[in-house]
C-alpha cells in the first residue's frame, strides 16, 4: 500500500491538535501535574508547525519553512522542559529558546541558506538534542516507581535516533541511506514514524501522570502529612512485613515507644504552628540518627514508635539516648521561641519466637509510664532480652528485667 505524504501531513495535524487538547483537558481535571499542560502545548505547536509546513509555496520561504522550523523546534523544547517540571525541576528558558534562536540565525548565512544538506544536518541534530534530554529528564527521575517512565525512555531514545539517520553518522550504517531507494521514502518514512510516535508518546505521558497521581494518593493514605513519616497504618503494616523476615532470621529487635514532654503545654504556651513546627523536628532529627532498616511512625497526637531490627539492647539503648538528646538540643528554641521540648522513650528488646510488635509496643508503653513517672526527659528500658547482633558470634544470654537506661 502506497502512503500519500501529504495524507501524513494533514493526519498528523489532526492528531498533534486532537492530542494536545486532550492533553491540556487532563491538565485542567488535576492542575496539580503542570507537565501535561507542557506537553499539551507541545503537541499544538507541532501541529501549527506542520500546516506551515503545508503551506509551502504560497507563503514566503521565511514562514513555510524557518518560521515553521523554528516553531518544531521550539515544541520538543517544550516537551522536555515538561519533562523537568514533571520531575521538579525548574524551566530553563535560555536552553528552550536555544534551538530555535539557533535555528533562526544559522539558517540564513549565506553559506547554510543554499546548503540543504547543512539545513537538514541542523534541524536533525536540534531534535535529536531535544529529544534525548527529554529522555534523560525521565531516566533521572527513575527512583520514583513509575512503569510507564521506561517506554517513554525508549521511545524517545529511539525516536532522536531516527533523525540521526539524516546526518554524517549514517555513513557508519551498514547500508547506505543515501541510496536511491531510501532517499524515495526517507521522507514517507520520517512521516509515518513521527505520526506514530505522537499517538504513543502522548499516551505514555498521560499514562505517567495517572501513575503519579495515584501512586501519590496511595502514599498520602500512608504517611503522616504534617511530620512526612508513616502514619499508624503504615507503620503497623511495615512491622508486620518485618515479623515474616524475623521469621527466617531471628535477630534482636528493639520496639521504641517515643512521647512529647508535656506537648499540650508547648501548644498552649507557644501556639499550634510552633507545636507543629516541635513535631516536625523530632521526625526530622529522629530520622537523620536512624538507620535506613529502621522503622518510625506516628502512632498519634504526640506519640511515636520506632522498630530497630538487629539491635540488642545496648544499641538500642545507645540510639535512643542519640534521639533524646539531638532533639531536646534543636528545640532549646524555636522560630525564636524558648520551648525547651524533651522527650521520654520507652524501649523493649526481643529475641525469640515470634515476633508481635504490638504487644511489644504495650511492654514499651510500661516502659514509656515508667519514664513519665520518673521525671521525664530519659530512657527506660523494659522486658528486654540480653543478645548480641546477628553477626555475633557468642551466644546470647537471656534475662528480664526492668531498668533506667
Amino acid at each position: 500500500m502506497n502512503l500519500d505524504v501529504n495524507t501524513l501531513f494533514l493526519v498528523t495535524i489532526y492528531v498533534e491538535a486532537i492530542l494536545g487538547l486532550l492533553l491540556l483537558f487532563a491538565w485542567v481535571q488535576n492542575l496539580s501535574i503542570r507537565a501535561v499542560a507542557w506537553w499539551g502545548c507541545a503537541h499544538l505547536m507541532r501541529a501549527l508547525s506542520i500546516a506551515l509546513f503545508g503551506l509551502f509555496g504560497s507563503v514566503p520561504d521565511l514562514i513555510s519553512i524557518d518560521l515553521a522550523n523554528a516553531l518544531l523546534f521550539l515544541s520538543f523544547g517544550v516537551t522536555w522542559t515538561g519533562a523537568r517540571v514533571f520531575d521538579g525541576r525548574r524551566p530553563l528558558p535560555l536552553s528552550l529558546a536555544a534551538g530555535p534562536a539557533l535555528w533562526l540565525v544559522v539558517s540564513r548565512l549565506p553559506s547554510i541558506s543554499t546548503a540543504l544538506d547543512l539545513r537538514i544536518l541542523l534541524a536533525s541534530g536540534i531534535i535529536t538534542t531535544y529529544t534525548w534530554l527529554t529522555a534523560y529528564e525521565f531516566w533521572r527521575g527513575r527512583g520514583e516507581p513509575l512503569v510507564s517512565r521506561w517506554p517513554a525512555v525508549f521511545m524517545l531514545f529511539a525516536h532522536g535516533a531516527l533523525f540521526l539517520l539524516r546526518t554524517p553518522l549514517a555513513a557508519m550504517l551498514p547500508w547506505s541511506p543515501t541510496s536511491e531507494v531510501f532517499d524515495s521514502v526517507w521522507l514517507t518514512v520520517l512521516s509515518f514514524e513521527a505520526l506514530l510516535f505522537t499517538i504513543a508518546i502522548a499516551f505514555i505521558l498521560l499514562a505517567m501522570a495517572k501513575e503519579r497521581t495515584e501512586f501519590r494518593h496511595r502514599t498520602a493514605a500512608m504517611v503522616d502529612p504534617l511530620t512526612g513519616i508513616a502514619n499508624r497504618r503504615s507503620f503497623l503494616l511495615d512491622a508486620a512485613e518485618l515479623t515474616k523476615r524475623y521469621a527466617t532470621e531471628g535477630c534482636p529487635t528493639a520496639v521504641l515507644l517515643i512521647d512529647l514532654d508535656h506537648f499540650k503545654s508547648i501548644n498552649d504556651r507557644f501556639g499550634h504552628a510552633i507545636g507543629d513546627r516541635v513535631l516536625q523536628i523530632f521526625a526530622g532529627k529522629t530520622m537523620s540518627v536512624m538507620r535506613d532498616t529502621d522503622l518510625l511512625g506516628r502512632l498519634g497526637g504526640e506519640e511515636f514508635a520506632a522498630v530497630l531490627y538487629n539491635a540488642g539492647r545496648e544499641k538500642a539503648v545507645a540510639l535512643a539516648e542519640q534521639i533524646r538528646g539531638a532533639f531536646a538540643e534543636a528545640t532549646v528554641e524555636v522560630d525564636g521561641y524558648p520551648v525547651g521540648a524533651t522527650l521520654s522513650i520507652g524501649v523493649v528488646v526481643h529475641q525469640g519466637a515470634p515476633l508481635d510488635v504490638p504487644e511489644l509496643l504495650l511492654q514499651a508503653d510500661q516502659a514509656l509510664y515508667y519514664a513519665k513517672e520518673h521525671g521525664r526527659d530519659r530512657v527506660e528500658v523494659a522486658a528486654f532480652d540480653v543478645a548480641r547482633d546477628c553477626n555475633a558470634t557468642d551466644a546470647p544470654q537471656l534475662a528480664m528485667a526492668k531498668t533506667a537506661a
